[in-house]
């Protein structure tokens, strides 16, 4: 049976960080892992989902087992829609970790979906979208945050 992984959030926009995860997702617990866009109509996004998707599918045009989506709804569902066996989720501080262990075992017991917690390997821990879309709002280059194809 084919491990397929959710990777989930709403990257905007998709770090250095984010794809590290996912790497280490396929070297680890997946055959296949689905960067999944999760869609909330009422929330600001610095870029389009169109730009969104595009920048997760040019940072894995070269990995077959990587595909893209965007869904609406809660990501449990979503998952189970798939067939996921994994709900994948980046870690980058013990803070982090007690809250995402906590939630992986409630999303554990309400769908049965094991969540693998990972924690991003240490030159990406203090990246994350906020600051990259800080730093874009600025002016400032990211070059070095973002998935280099």
């Amino acid at each position: 049976m084919k491990r397929i992984a959710v990777f989930a959030g709403s990257f905007d926009p998709f770090t250095i960080g984010h794809k590290n995860i996912v790497d280490r997702a396929l070297q680890s617990v997946a055959d296949e892992v689905i960067v999944a866009i999760g869609i909330n109509h009422e929330k600001k996004y610095m870029f389009s989902l169109e730009e969104r998707l595009q920048a997760i599918q040019k940072a894995f045009q070269s990995e077959p087992r990587v595909r893209v989506e965007s869904y609406e709804g809660l990501t449990t569902d979503y998952a189970k829609r798939v067939g996921a066996r994994f709900l994948l989720r980046g870690v980058r501080s013990v803070k982090d970790y007690e809250f995402e262990r906590d939630m992986a075992e409630v999303n554990h017991r309400l769908t049965g979906i094991e969540t693998v917690l990972l924690f991003t390997d240490a030159q990406y821990s203090c990246v994350s979208s906020s600051i990259v879309r800080e730093l874009i709002s600025y002016h400032q280059d990211v070059k070095d945050f973002l998935p280099q194809t």
